[in-house]
């Protein structure tokens, strides 16, 4: 077996962060500048295809050929932009250095991953890259002195081209080098086998409707225009979607001062709570409401469609495999479908025709506000293919199940294993009170915003804070009464509250001390890294995937008491730095990494099934095919499927649910 090492610097007029790589490979600009290579670890060679050098037959031989292994950093790129060259690559032969990066608990980036990895600097990405790529690989602005041109070839600059093969060069070799360095700690053969399923299924891409897309784009921008000009004429200001300009002119109108708090904010939350007041004067009103009505009208969704959605009308690389590497969930790409408002326009089939149409006064007339109709819209934007229908199918209450399973919490799992009423059964625990009373029409119903708000907020070590975060306020419930619903959730839930402390207590003896402890059939371990020279703390998951938590200690915290700390990659700065975690923390790590891999096995059977999935969102499923003669016994199909556990867990109760239709909608 021989391991073949790629980098490839490549030209398109396509901008690839906004239009994503497929559509970047599939413009007809799109060509291979440089291919660096390397076989088995000798010294890299380079084939300057800009200049004319052809790629020798035995190359081209060994990109299809099973003997050869070919490792890239993003692999899927240079996956794409070769099977655009020569022909269908196959997914199985590749590798790709930056997911088993993040499958070891490191970062993005093959700069980034060299630095987390302390890579010497021979080894390390070369900081000009950047400049290079925007002289030779993007378009350029037309001036008198270039010439007018909008494109940088090699013999424009010949010194800038040569430091840009050194360049590409070196990227194989900072490769080879990360490579190297996490071959520790292999990434298990079903995971390899999910990156290559994950591929397939971005390269399958989902159909848009462009006309309904185009409609939409056109009614929100005029819509955003009347609404401007609007509060043009009510505030004088030469900019009233400005935050500066507009919270000047409300903080004068109320008269903001020693009496009247001023504004400091115009988010979501704070121009919902200002149109509450009672004392506002009709500008104030209708400019909070015009406020709040651009919130609603961005189209950037409905832009990144038309941006990145492919000569064939379908949207591809929609998802990131292993982009939340703390868990390896999904992460959104592009159009970030993980993150579409629901959709309770009805009816729908109605709105879509009138946005397909453009008629805006009418979809005002039925729906309302325009520019809420087209932001629950967006989903519908996704299609079936000509011919066929979309099945979509989730798992219900996921996480609330893999936690109940893997807590051994009783009671919890006989309700999923009966009728799956969490909400009214968490509330019938809390308050001792039968859950046959808890039902619409009855006074006990009321219990039922404690026993949700209780489940979604406190599952993982979460308090009052965590309730108030889940929107407990808004529900109606007090301050005051939030500590009560936290301790009678925990004491409802023993088990679970014990699997918190168990795993801090896990992870503090094996992080100081070493060796193994198995919580809950979960391995909880230090390993060391001799290619690193680090100690990694790891915790095995019943599927045999490990979670990496990179130079673990016990620290002090802000509070002065002890904290697990590790290195990885903040949510909020995107920085590389020193992270602390806790049994709660690692309880969510680790119920969301189970509730993945139950999605993982899933996509596998029903790929195997003969279900194409054209993309999934959190815990669900969209498959595009051809409709059988009973609908109802496909979408079953599905859902059995998805309902049957994975052999690690078989004693999961697993549920699903779904429907069949034209279009993508959630309600």
């Amino acid at each position: 077996m021989h391991h073949l090492s790629i980098d490839l610097e490549t030209y398109s007029d396509a901008p690839i962060a906004k239009t994503g790589a497929q559509r970047y490979i599939l413009d007809p600009s799109f060509e291979i500048l440089l291919f660096a290579y390397s076989v088995d670890g000798q010294p890299v060679q380079i084939i300057d295809l800009a200049s004319g050098e052809p790629v020798p037959e035995w190359l081209k031989t060994a990109l299809v050929n099973p003997a050869y292994v070919k490792h890239a950093y993003n692999a899927p790129f240079e996956f794409g932009c070769l099977s655009k060259y020569y022909g269908q690559m196959y997914p199985a032969q590749w590798r790709c250095t930056m997911f088993h990066g993040l499958y070891c608990g490191y970062t993005a980036g093959l700069d980034a991953t060299g630095r987390a990895l302390g890579l010497p600097e021979d080894k390390q990405k070369l900081k000009t890259g950047r400049d290079l790529i925007r002289y030779f690989c993007v378009p350029c602005r037309p001036t008198k002195s270039n010439g007018q041109r909008t494109r940088n070839y090699p013999h424009h600059d010949p010194d800038k081209w040569k430091l840009f093969k050194e360049y590409c060069c070196q990227d194989v070799v900072t490769e080879m080098e990360i490579e190297n360095r996490l071959s520790s700690f292999p990434v298990p053969d079903f995971v390899q086998k999910q990156w290559e399923t994950d591929l397939r299924i971005n390269f399958r891409g989902v159909a848009v409707d462009m006309p309904f897309v185009e409609g939409a784009l056109i009614m929100g921008n005029q819509v955003k225009t009347e609404m401007i000009e609007e509060a043009e004429q009510i505030t004088n200001l030469d900019n009233p979607n400005s935050v500066s300009q507009l919270k000047d002119w409300l903080n004068k109108e109320i008269g903001a001062g020693e009496e009247e708090p001023e504004i400091q904010s115009l988010s979501k939350d704070i121009v919902k709570k200002l149109l509450n007041r009672e004392d506002n004067s009709p500008d104030v009103q209708r400019m909070l409401q015009i406020r709040q009505e651009l919130g609603k009208t961005s189209t950037k969704k409905y832009d990144a469609i038309k941006i990145c959605v492919c000569p064939d009308k379908r949207v591809r690389g929609l998802l990131q495999f292993y982009g939340a590497n703390r868990t390896g969930r999904w992460a959104g790409r592009l159009v970030q479908v993980q993150n579409l408002p629901r959709t309770y326009t009805d009816p729908i089939e109605l709105a879509r025709e009138l946005v397909t149409d453009r008629k805006t006064t009418a979809v005002r007339c039925l729906y309302g506000s325009v520019s809420d109709t087209l932001s629950q819209l967006i989903r519908t934007a996704f299609i079936a293919s000509p011919g066929n229908v979309l099945i979509d199918a989730d798992f219900s209450a996921i996480e609330a199940r893999v936690i109940s399973w893997l807590a051994g919490e009783q009671w919890r799992l006989e309700v999923f294993r009966t009728h799956g009423k969490i909400y009214e059964a968490s509330a019938s625990q809390m308050f001792g009170v039968p859950i046959e009373l808890i039902k619409k029409g009855n006074p006990e119903y009321a219990l039922r915003a404690k026993g949700k708000v209780a489940e979604l907020a406190l599952g993982y070590q979460g308090s009052a804070g965590a309730l108030i975060n889940m929107g407990a306020l808004d529900m109606g419930l007090h301050e005051e009464e939030l500590p009560d619903i936290v301790q009678r959730w925990r004491t409802a839930n023993r088990h679970i509250q014990s699997l918190w402390y168990e795993m801090d207590e896990g992870a503090r003896q094996v992080i100081g001390f070493g060796g193994a402890v198995n919580v809950h059939g979960l391995w909880l371990a230090r390993e060391y890294d001799y290619n690193q020279g680090v100690y990694c703390f790891t915790i095995t998951l019943p599927s045999g995937r490990k979670l990496f938590y990179i130079n673990p200690k016990i620290g002090t915290n802000r509070f002065g008491g002890e904290s697990i700390t590790y290195w990885g990659m903040d949510q909020t700065s995107k920085k590389w730095k020193e992270i602390e975690t806790y049994g709660g923390k690692l309880t969510e790590n680790v119920v969301q990494a189970i509730a993945r891999d139950c999605l993982a096995e899933a996509i596998e059977r029903l790929e195997a099934a003969g279900f194409p999935i054209v993309f999934h969102v959190h815990d669900e499923v969209v498959i595009d095919i051809k409709p059988y003669a009973d609908n109802k016994a496909m979408l079953q199909q599905v859902v059995d499927i998805m309902k049957q556990p994975p052999a690690w867990a078989a004693d999961m109760p697993l549920n699903a649910a779904g429907w069949v239709g034209d279009f993508f909608t959630k309600d």
